[in-house]
């Protein structure tokens, strides 16, 4: 059972984590909003272990730097990737051929759906990139109707899917 905050504490320590959370985070590699979320959930978890807090205020002040510390610690030890790890398994000419049959066979499910759901879902996969406004206008429908309908057909073309492509069972037997 997740623990429930009081009330009073939340509201209590609420305005000295924000301003403890942008002090920390000031010049930092993280948000003051995504270190004040960490804490809450240390908090949580400080509760959820039914350790009484003497001082909310001076726990909370570790907490943030803590947090802050653990954050900065990171982001000083990851490197980016020069290119996506995914570029390197799909140079190769098998990969190529099975990229190029499953948009295929994506294309072949989206023609066969009913209703609108071909031509939105084909102005969505579109190479040009379109925004909703510009795909409602090629539609003729609502701006505000386009989410709504896209879900629809996402879950036609998912039931669709997964009928045609046979489930394997435990360890990879049908």
């Amino acid at each position: 059972m997740t623990p429930m905050l009081p009330p009073d504490l939340v509201t209590t320590l609420r305005p000295l984590l924000a301003a403890e959370a942008l002090a920390e985070a000031h010049g930092g590699p993280t948000d003051p909003g995504d270190l004040e979320q960490a804490v809450w959930l240390r908090l949580l978890e400080h509760l959820d272990a039914e350790r009484p807090l003497t001082d909310p205020a001076a726990w909370l002040r570790t907490a943030v730097r803590d947090e802050a510390h653990r954050t900065r610690y990171t982001a000083r030890r990851e490197r980016p990737y020069v290119t996506e790890p995914a570029d390197d398994l799909q140079r190769g000419p098998e990969q190529r051929v099975l990229r190029a049959d499953r948009y295929r066979v994506l294309h072949a499910a989206v023609r066969r759906l009913p209703g609108r759901c071909p031509r939105l879902l084909a102005a969505l996969l579109s190479p040009k990139d379109l925004t909703y406004r510009e795909i409602a206008g090629e539609l003729g429908m609502s701006q505000g109707s386009l989410g709504p309908e896209r879900s629809r057909c996402l879950g036609c073309l998912r039931r669709m899917l997964a009928q045609e492509v046979a489930t394997p069972g435990p360890w990879g037997k049908e």
